[in-house]
Parts: structure tokens; C-alpha cells; sequence
């Protein structure tokens, strides 16, 4: 930080309640009044360098002592002290702190050269020029003490050169950066490696919004920096200034200073989405989601909200589960997780998505995004399922939204909804009917379908589904087999390699069933035994079913009305729940002998 040192006497101002003087044998003759503040001071050391005091003194009729009223000076009492210590020649230490306060009182007051030579104003320009511009935090402090004094700031071009100061500084090689920066990112060392692409955007996070804006839009009208060197500016702006997304809870005051905090906060943010650059990818989805959440919770206009969705969508497909995962902050809503943004952003990126891709090939790029965005939405409700107040309608609105082709399998859907049913005991028969609804049940694979059919939290319709589609699947099976065979053998008869072919398999089978009529010859328990034992085998690999025969039937038709198929695996599937439910009975009457 540069300082500037004038004036050689010492401090002979006191300050006595609400009156300033100095100390000196000649009485006072000049009294200047700012807001509550008395100076007491003599016309012999201000007036041969203030223009104003020479004009205002000379107008008026009393010759002994003359009172002014300075109340609209820029910089109040403070800024007038130090212009008066300078015309006492009383030393005054000058910064980039005080600068901006000093130099607007000198151009009110006058203190120009055509007033007196080497006067105030040329030594504050001087050092503004030589010291103040030429440095680094220097500009970004002076610029930062302008808010105080937008307007007068401004007139003088003040704001104009600071800013056009940092922004040569920003766009100046980082190997060529030789000024001291503040960058405090985990593992860097300014002693150990080069100086990092963005060295600058710490140090003007500590701007007021309005000048970063200023800042900021003059780097993007040079076309210099690449867009995500400017998005990275604007994360540590909102790093900075914004509450954090997962932690946002009301501040401890008063409601006007609530509101006030809450509406700067709304400023930062509405202005942050006007400046991101236009080019995907500029920023990340993670920051683009983060700040939907904190602007959902701050009330941010519908303008900022709807282009933070749109932006949000257009890089879904880079999200993790971790992005996805904010609080809610509605009042109304006792679950944690704001499930409502997340399909708010789903529903925009399905939107764009059919209007690019109306119909996708497979392994194309447009199947291979909506299958990716299908398992990042899976996962999503696998944790979000654990939230013990969300609704089963929250769910299905994130769960339905996803095509059908958007997911391969529903095995990630299917965990999701287990672990729903597992964190709410108490959910009721038509909610789980309800939650089930998007699974699809031929697109399980054959661990998970074994899984389901043992899983005693599903509805038994799901289960039924299951099970019903095992016995079509199988059927399926049976036919296309003895279908195979009948060409063989037809074949059989044109080619005699094809003969020999189908001997070889014959024998093959005769041998492998050989053993088996072997342990028929050993002693056996009667045909009647034997059957029920083998009726038993086959329903040991089925899992029993604990609701009563007409809960069943009414399942296997309310299934069968639904979903169609063939009649074989229709009745199939009916034997097999009769058969299942007998078998319990049957064991339940051995028990009890």
C-alpha cells in the first residue's frame, strides 16, 4: 500500500464535544459548520487556498467573524478536517483509504491551481497518477472507497481510470504479473510455482457488486480472457458474498435488517446471472445449481430463476448426485431435499432434448445423454429416497418424467423404490401400488428379479408381475427350443450332415441320462410320495406368497387385464401361485402333526 506524506507541523487539533479548534494564540474568525460539527478556525491560513471560502467570506457583511455552512460537502467532517490541516501545513498521511474522501473536498472547496500554486488538488492527482494507479490493491481500495461517493466519484473520472487500471492489470501476461495479489487456494505457494491464470479474482471479490459489474464487463467487451477464466471470477464472487446453499438459515436481527441482508443478497445474484458468458460450460452445473437453490430460497425474480433452469439443463448430462443435493427452504415443506428445482431443471433438459432429438438411434450421442441423465436420476432417488417426510408424489414426478429408453434397466430404479419402502414402514397399500408404477418389471435383471420375488415390502402385484413374467419368459423359452429342434430334424431329412449332427446330440443326451435311470432302479418311496416331493422341489424355488388365495387371483387378474400375454403362461403363472399357496398349506398341516 503507497502512502503520501504532507505538511511538516504537528496535530494541534481538539476536539471538545462538538466543536473542533486548534491551538493557537490568535482567535478564532472563521466558524464552518458541517452537520453537527463546529470548526474553529482563522481566515488567514484557509482562504489564500480555498476558491469557496474566498467567495463565501467575501459576501459576507461581518468583517470580524464569519460563519459557513458546509453541509452538502462530499466526505462530511472528516474530509473537510483534512483539507484544513493542509492549509496549516499540519502533517496529513494520505492512502488509497482516505484518497477518494480528500480529493472530492479539495474540488468542492476549490483548491485548485488558479487558487495557488502546488495547491491540494495538483498533489492528490499527482499522487493518484504515480502511485495510486500504478498499483494493484491500491486501485482495487480506492475503487472500493468510491461507493461512498458514487456521484462525485464518477464526475471526476475516478471510477473510470481505477477501473481501467485493474483491467490492464488482468489482462496482462500471468508470467509478467510482478505486484503483490492475494490467492489463497489449498497447495498453492507463490514462492514454489508461476503465477496462476486467475491470480486476480480474489482481490476484486472484495468489490461492491456494481463495480465488479463494471470490472467484469469490461474484460468480456476485449475479447481477451477465455469465457471460463471469467466464470471462475464470478464462483469466487459468489463464494464470497452469497450464503452457502447447504447452510442457509435466517441471520439473528432485526426483520428490516433481514430484509435488508436478504435483498443485497437478491442484487448479487440477479446481477451474477446477467454476466455469466454465454459459451456451455463457461461455468459449472454444480455452480449453476447452487445457485438455484439460494435463489429459490432469496426470492430472486422469475427472470433469474427461469434462466438459471435453462442454463442448469443445458449441462445436466456433467451433474453427479452431489450437485443435485440441496435443502429445501420452503416453510410448507418438511422434507429436506428440494426435489422441485431438480425437476423443474429434468423437465427443461427433456424439453430441449426431444426438440434436438426426436428420435434417437441407438449408441447415437442423443440415447447415450438420456441414458446418462437416466442414471444420474436413478442414483439421485436412491438417496433422496431416505428422507423420511418426502412424499410418494415427489418421487413419481422425478421418476415418471424419464422416457422409457432413458433407462437400459430399472435395476437402479428398482433400489431406489426399495429403499423407499424400506425408510417408510407405514405406507400404505395404494402408495405402494403408487411408487411401483414406473417399474417396469421385464427390464430387471435376473439377480434383481430374484430379489423382488423374496422382497416382502413390495405390493403383491409387483410381485405377481414378477412371477408372471418369469413363467411368460420360460414359456418363450420352451417354444423357441422345440422350434429349433423341428428345423433341425426337417433339415435332417435333406442333409445327412445335419443327421449325423442330431445322432451325436442324441447320443450325448442318452448319456447324460443314462445315471438318471440308474438311480430310478434304487429303492424309491411311492409314485404318489415322489410327486409331491418333486411338487415341493419346484415350488422351495418360488418365494411363498403370505396373502390369502383371493388376493392372489384378484392380483394374477389385475395383472393379466394389464400387461396381456400368452394364455399357456397365463395359467402357467395361476398354477404356479395355487401350487405355492398349497405348498404352504401343506407344510403348515405337517407342522401341526
Amino acid at each position: 500500500m503507497k502512502f503520501m506524506k504532507l505538511g511538516t507541523r504537528p496535530d494541534t487539533f481538539f476536539t471538545e464535544e462538538a466543536t473542533r479548534s486548534v491551538i493557537s494564540d490568535i482567535p478564532s474568525d472563521l466558524v464552518i459548520r458541517i452537520n453537527n460539527i463546529n470548526f474553529l478556525l482563522h481566515q488567514f491560513s484557509l482562504l489564500p487556498k480555498c476558491g469557496l471560502l474566498q467567495r463565501l467570506c467575501s459576501d459576507s457583511e461581518d468583517s470580524n467573524t464569519v460563519t459557513v455552512e458546509l453541509h452538502d460537502i462530499p466526505g462530511g467532517e472528516d474530509a473537510f478536517e483534512l483539507c484544513a490541516k493542509y492549509c496549516y501545513g499540519i502533517t496529513i498521511n494520505l492512502s488509497a483509504h482516505n484518497f477518494v474522501s480528500a480529493f472530492c473536498a479539495a474540488k468542492f472547496l476549490r483548491m485548485t491551481e488558479a487558487v495557488e500554486k502546488g495547491n491540494f488538488v495538483l498533489k492528490l492527482e499527482s499522487f493518484f497518477n504515480s502511485c495510486i494507479l500504478e498499483g494493484w490493491k491500491d486501485s482495487i481500495v480506492t475503487l472500493q472507497t468510491t461507493v461512498k461517493l458514487t456521484e462525485w466519484s464518477e464526475n471526476l473520472g475516478i471510477v473510470r481510470r481505477c477501473v481501467d487500471s485493474i483491467v490492464e492489470k488482468i489482462l496482462t501476461p500471468p508470467p509478467k504479473v510482478t505486484w503483490s495479489y492475494t490467492y489463497t487456494r489449498k497447495g498453492f505457494s507463490k514462492q514454489q510455482q508461476s503465477v496462476p491464470k486467475d491470480w486476480w479474482t480474489e482481490d476484486i471479490s472484495d468489490l461492491d457488486i456494481d463495480l465488479f459489474r463494471c470490472i467484469i464487463i469490461a474484460i468480456k467487451s476485449t475479447y481477451m480472457l477465455p469465457p471460463q477464466l471469467i466464470g471462475e471470477a464470478l464462483h469466487v464472487y459468489a463464494c464470497r458474498w452469497l450464503p452457502d446453499a447447504t447452510k442457509i438459515t435466517p441471520p439473528e436481527s432485526s426483520v428490516s435488517q433481514t430484509d435488508d441482508v436478504a435483498e443485497n443478497h437478491r442484487k448479487i445474484i440477479e446481477i451474477i446471472v446477467t454476466m455469466i458468458p454465454a459459451d456451455k460450460g463457461s461455468v459449472s452445473v454444480g455452480f449453476l445449481l447452487r445457485l438455484l437453490s439460494i435463489a429459490s430460497h432469496l426470492g430472486a425474480s422469475t427472470v433469474t430463476k427461469t434462466e438459471l433452469i435453462r442454463r442448469s439443463s443445458l449441462q445436466l448430462e456433467e451433474a453427479t448426485v452431489s450437485d443435485l443435493l440441496f435443502p429445501t427452504h420452503s416453510s410448507s415443506n418438511q422434507h429436506y431435499y428440494d426435489i422441485d428445482l431438480v425437476a423443474a431443471v429434468l423437465d427443461s433438459f427433456l424439453l430441449l432434448w426431444r426438440r434436438t432429438s426426436p428420435a434417437p438411434i441407438e449408441n447415437s450421442q442423443s440415447m447415450r445423454s438420456i441414458r446418462k441423465i437416466g442414471k444420474l436420476i436413478d442414483t439421485y432417488l436412491q438417496v433422496v429416497a431416505r428422507d423420511i417426510n418426502l412424499p410418494v408424489s415427489k418421487v413419481l414426478s422425478v421418476a415418471e418424467a424419464l422416457p422409457d429408453i432413458a433407462r437400459k434397466d430399472h435395476d437402479d430404479l428398482y433400489k431406489g423404490i426399495n429403499i423407499y419402502l424400506k425408510e417408510h414402514p407405514e405406507l400404505s397399500k395404494a402408495d405402494k401400488k403408487r411408487l411401483c408404477r414406473p417399474l417396469d418389471c421385464q427390464k430387471l435383471s435376473p439377480e434383481v428379479r430374484t430379489h423382488a420375488v423374496k422382497n416382502e415390502r413390495l405390493p403383491l402385484r409387483t410381485v405377481v408381475q414378477v412371477l408372471f413374467f418369469e413363467q411368460d419368459k420360460g414359456s418363450r423359452a420352451n417354444d423357441q427350443r422345440m422350434s429349433a429342434q423341428e428345423q433341425l430334424l426337417s433339415r435332417g431329412k435333406q442333409i445327412p450332415l445335419v443327421r449325423d449332427e442330431l445322432s451325436k446330440l442324441q447320443l450325448e443326451q442318452h448319456e447324460q441320462t443314462a445315471p438318471l435311470e440308474g438311480i430310478g432302479k434304487t429303492p424309491a418311496p411311492s409314485e404318489s410320495s415322489s410327486r409331491n416331493h418333486q411338487k415341493m422341489k419346484r415350488t422351495d424355488k418360488k418365494i411363498a406368497l403370505e396373502s390369502e388365495k383371493k388376493v392372489v387371483r384378484e392380483e394374477i387378474e389385475e395383472v393379466e387385464t394389464k400387461d396381456g400375454g400368452s394364455s399357456g403362461s397365463k395359467i402357467n403363472a395361476k398354477k404356479m401361485m395355487k401350487n405355492r399357496s398349497g405348498s404352504d398349506h401343506s407344510r403348515d398341516k405337517s407342522r401341526d402333526r
